[in-house]
């Protein structure tokens, strides 16, 4: 009987607990969402625009706040929000001050790497006084620095950096007892620097510099701060010298004060700072020599003192630093010899780079001994000797550059097998002998051998054909003699090829027309003879051919008058004969391009004697024998087979083409039009442009809708699977959701299995290009100029900072900035280049993917591939299309464009800018000509890792010098260009008193 009463009890237990199991979760969920804590941030979800989504997926009301994730809640039981981390998730809006003022216990707040904007919400300080971290860098955020910050008493570590703040910093900010960390560095921000800032005696990390514009120098009251690890004031327009107190220093192991205007001469006082172990003080105006007491500053690891006016001899101690990786002394005026112990005791050396100066000497030997040596850069001296085995030999080497010395000997064999090797610049010196390649041992990572104006001799070796990295190969000016190795068509990287003024014979090997990447070739001044091939014609994205003084002979190959891409060719001073092909890009060749040719004829030339052609034609068809006659009936026999079978094809052409009118249109805004009207565009009269990606047609909407234009382009998938598209589908879709000012908006998409129709917003005025370099001009004045530049700087800073992923534009021409009626500029046809790669016939689309001929950074040269700073090159050749009005190719000579000209006529130099200003403009203020032209100087630097950032372009660009009101006529007699000593400056001179220019 017990058994029996038991039984049921048992099986009752799971029934009654079930219920009661359940009333605790409801009420756990319950609290959970009732909690203050978790309302607060469901609050801040709802109040910030969260692009993908995360906030809510991830934080929901049926979960416990400290398990949502970027939440950390304290170990007590109280389980209160302590941490809250939304770094990077793209969000935007204004700081919701509100709901985050709900969250008192909140000790760690990052808000960093979105896109918030609005100004500093006071009411934050008041309530978050647990605050022990605030990082709100890299946002949107504007207005003054908010003074009342120090009542967060128990602040240690604040970033503000990377925003728009404006005006001086507080005095009160010297008022914190507890902080470690302070960064208004990438702001706007004036006025001096507080020297209360020295009272901070917990400070260990300070950053004030890049993009703020302060006046005076560094406070003395900084050498007070003894805790201070790191002090980067880099950029920031402070000028003097540097205060010997910042010797008290001596914890300091990072000290930055590049790209000012500081004077006199490097303090000594530094070689107190024994902990320092990375100084920069480059571009300032520092004199005088490197002073003997940096022979204390055993720990440095780098030193960079480029681009100032230093003299005298590099000190013999700078080789006896021991911990020494980067060396960097270029562009100063430094005589004497490299020291001969470099690379001894310090076996980390990574870079080296003293080019530029007056050195003289030989190479140091045991630069290599550690090993380690990347980069070795000393063109633009005085040394002479031999190449050193052990610079040659140095297995870790990626790039030598000894161009424009004295130095002699031959070429070591080993230099061209070293496995990381990717640049070799060894041009205009004195080196001779014979090039030693061996095809089996040469090393493929090579990308550039510049080895033009020396005095080497004997034969290109068939070896080249081992160097299939190779993009750039500059051999001009030389004495190789021999034939042409067809090897050379191995080289399926090369971009540019300059052989001219050799002794090079025999024929031009048809297998160059396999190199199908070049874009330039230059074989003139030889002694070549034969034909031109024609299989040169394969060469699709060939730019400039040069063949000229040779002794070419026959007729210029009509397949090459058929190439699309060529843009400058000189057939000149050969024996070629035939009439000049007048058909592409040939109609625009001027006479030049075929003088020197007594057999040529037509075109700009003397005109062609067609009776003579008729009579020897008729002669010839006299002369057939029957049996040709016979093959020649059959031929034709033949030919109407053909296009019988021809209309076969067609037939089913056309009944694939009913089957590809499938359209189907994608919108990423409300269209008031249907895929029907965007096609009632597609008609030759409304075609507005023309390009290597594809045809631009205008069309209005019915009922008097949208303007919009429509791009025309080849469908992606292969053999026509409409669903095999590359990601293009993709891809567009990311685009469609772009929303910015100055970037012309992508309306939405059609496609079929044809065709790819893009719809973007109309522009009234064109583009950039259309306008600067059409009729209109001249009515294109300095001030829209200016303001075009920061407007299309803007939109590019969008695509490579504020899209996620960045976004590259990878074309970046004055032809792709478009004007709305305003002269507003937007940025066009970003992202396309990389659409195109998935097109079968994508090797005809590689000039819009490399970029356009002009604009393209020189280091796509020898590696074959863009990032941001190609970007920004290009970018910097639209600003010299602004300041000069000229095009970047075609006004300058043959194989010189925009960027060599401009620093050939101005050296580089700011004084200069006088005479490259285009002549169609009325009054311009010279400090801001002058400053636009440093800012695309900076852009078009030769190295991608000297270029700013594009949002470091915005900010220079609207960090315009102050300016005064003289109007100054130009003068008749230009002053002669300063040797390149005096013409150093710095990147925040005053302007001159002279500040608006009459041209």
């Amino acid at each position: 009987m017990p058994t029996m009463r038991m039984a049921p009890s048992t099986a009752a237990a799971p029934t009654l607990l079930l219920p009661v199991f359940l009333l605790l979760i409801a009420t756990h969920c319950a609290a959970a969402a009732s909690s203050p804590d978790a309302a607060a941030l469901l609050n801040l979800s709802a109040a910030l625009t969260d692009p993908s989504g995360y906030l809510a997926t991830h934080w929901t009301p049926d979960t416990a706040p400290c398990s949502w994730p970027r939440v950390s809640c304290d170990a007590g039981g109280r389980r209160r929000v302590i941490s809250l981390d939304l770094s990077g998730l793209n969000l935007s809006g204004p700081i919701p001050a509100a709901t985050l003022s709900s969250l008192p216990l909140l000790q760690t707040l990052n808000l960093s790497n979105n896109i918030l904007n609005s100004t500093f919400p006071d009411e934050l300080i008041a309530s978050l006084r647990s605050l022990r971290v605030l990082d709100l860098y890299n946002n949107n955020l504007t207005g003054p620095l908010p003074a009342a910050l120090p009542n967060l008493t128990d602040l240690v570590h604040l970033h503000l950096g990377g925003n728009f703040f404006s005006g001086s910093i507080p005095r009160t900010y010297g008022q914190w007892t507890r902080i470690r960390y302070l960064a208004l560095s990438g702001n706007e921000l004036t006025g001096v620097i507080p020297p209360e800032l020295g009272n901070l005696a917990t400070l260990r990390e300070l950053y004030l510099g890049y993009f703020n514009s302060f006046t005076g120098g560094i406070p003395p009251e900084l050498g007070k701060l003894r805790a201070l690890v790191r002090l980067d004031m880099a950029n920031c327009g402070i000028s003097g010298e540097i205060p010997p107190e910042l010797a008290n220093l001596t914890s300091l192991d990072t000290l930055f004060l590049q790209i000012n205007a500081l004077s006199g001469k490097l303090p000594t006082e530094i070689g107190a700072m024994r902990a320092l172990k990375s100084l920069d003080l480059s571009n300032n105006l520092f004199v005088g020599a490197i002073p003997a007491s940096f022979a204390a500053l055993k720990n440095l690891t780098l030193l960079n003192l480029f681009r100032n006016r230093l003299a005298g001899e590099i000190p013999e101690f700078i080789g006896e630093l021991p911990s020494l990786e980067v060396l960097q002394l270029w562009e100063n005026n430094f005589t004497g010899g490299i020291p001969a112990n470099l690379g001894v005791a310090a076996t980390g050396l990574k870079i080296v780079d003293v080019s530029t100066n007056k050195l003289t000497g030989v190479l140091p030997s045991e630069l290599c001994a550690g090993e380690r040596l990347e980069t070795f850069i000393a063109l633009g001296n005085s040394l002479f000797g031999g190449i050193p085995y052990g610079l040659a030999g140095c297995p870790s080497l990626t790039r030598i550059r000894l161009g424009e010395n004295y130095l002699n000997g031959t070429i070591p064999a080993k230099l061209f097998t070293l496995p990381n090797l990717t640049q070799i610049e060894l041009h205009d010196n004195l080196l001779s002998g014979e090039l030693t390649l061996d095809a089996g041992k040469v090393s493929p990572s090579i990308g550039e051998l510049s080895l033009y104006n020396n005095r080497l001799s004997g034969e290109v070796p068939t070896g080249i054909g081992g160097l299939v990295g190779l993009q750039k190969v500059l051999l001009a000016g030389n004495r190789l003699s021999g034939e042409l190795p067809p090897e050379i068509g191995k080289l399926q990287q090369l971009s540019k090829a300059d052989l001219s003024g050799n002794l090079l014979s025999g024929e031009v090997p048809p297998a160059i027309g396999k190199c199908r990447l070049l874009t330039f070739l230059d074989l003139s001044g030889n002694k070549l003879s034969g034909a031109i091939p024609p299989q040169l014609a394969g060469l699709r994205i060939l730019n400039y051919l040069n063949v000229s003084h040779n002794a070419l002979e026959g007729e210029i190959p009509p397949a090459i008058a058929g190439m699309q891409s060529l843009t400058a060719v000189d057939f000149s001073y050969n024996d070629l004969s035939g009439e000049v092909p007048a058909t592409g890009q040939f109609a625009y060749f001027n006479s030049t391009s075929f003088a020197g040719n007594a057999g040529l004829c037509g075109g700009f030339l003397s005109p062609c004697r067609s009776r003579r052609g008729v009579a020897s034609s008729s002669s010839a068809l006299g002369s057939l024998s029957s049996t040709s006659k016979l093959l020649l009936v059959l031929g034709l026999l033949a030919l109407s087979i053909a296009f019988a079978g021809a209309a076969v094809l067609k037939a089913r052409s056309l009944k694939r083409s009913a089957e590809a009118r499938a359209w189907r249109l994608t919108a990423f805004q409300r269209l008031d039009f249907a895929v029907d009207d965007v096609l009632d565009c597609l008609k030759e009269e409304n075609v507005i442009g023309k390009g290597g990606s594809g045809i631009v047609y205008k069309g209005a909407m019915p009922g008097g809708g949208a303007v919009v234009a429509v791009k025309r382009l080849p469908a992606i998938g292969r053999a026509g699977a409409a669903h095999d598209d590359y990601g293009f589908s993709a891809e567009i879709q990311t685009l469609g959701r772009i929303r910015h000012r100055h970037i012309v908006r992508l309306l939405g998409f059609a496609a079929n299995r044809e065709t790819n129709l893009l719809v973007y917003e109309y522009m009234p005025n064109g583009s950039l290009g259309e306008v600067l370099h059409g009729k209109k001009g001249g009515h294109l004045q300095w001030a829209t100029r200016l303001k075009i530049a920061v407007e299309a700087a803007k939109g590019l800073c969008y695509l490579h900072h504020d899209c996620s992923p960045p976004i590259l534009h990878r074309d970046v021409k004055s032809n792709n900035i478009l004007l709305d009626a305003d002269f507003e500029a937007h940025v066009a046809d970003f992202g396309l280049a990389k659409f195109l790669r998935g097109n079968a016939g994508g090797s005809e689309c590689m000039s819009a993917i490399a970029g356009s001929y002009g604009y393209i950074a020189p280091e796509y040269a020898y590696t074959l591939k863009v990032d941001e700073k190609s970007d920004v090159y290009s970018f910097g050749v639209v600003l010299l299309e602004l300041i000069t009005g000229r095009k970047p190719v075609g006004e300058f000579g043959d194989g010189v464009d925009i960027v060599q000209w401009v620093r050939m006529v101005t050296g580089s130099s700011k004084e200069g800018v006088m005479k490259i200003a285009d002549p169609r403009l009325s009054t311009v203020p010279l400090y801001e000509l002058t400053h636009v032209f440093y800012v695309a100087m900076l852009c078009v630097a030769e190295q991608s890792v000297e270029r700013p950032t594009m949002r470091e372009v915005v900010q220079i660009l609207a960090d315009m010098p102050g300016s005064t009101s003289l109007v100054v006529e130009p003068k008749e007699d230009a002053s002669p260009e300063k040797p390149p000593h005096e013409q150093q400056e710095g990147p925040h001179d005053s302007p001159p008193q002279q500040d608006l220019l009459s041209i």
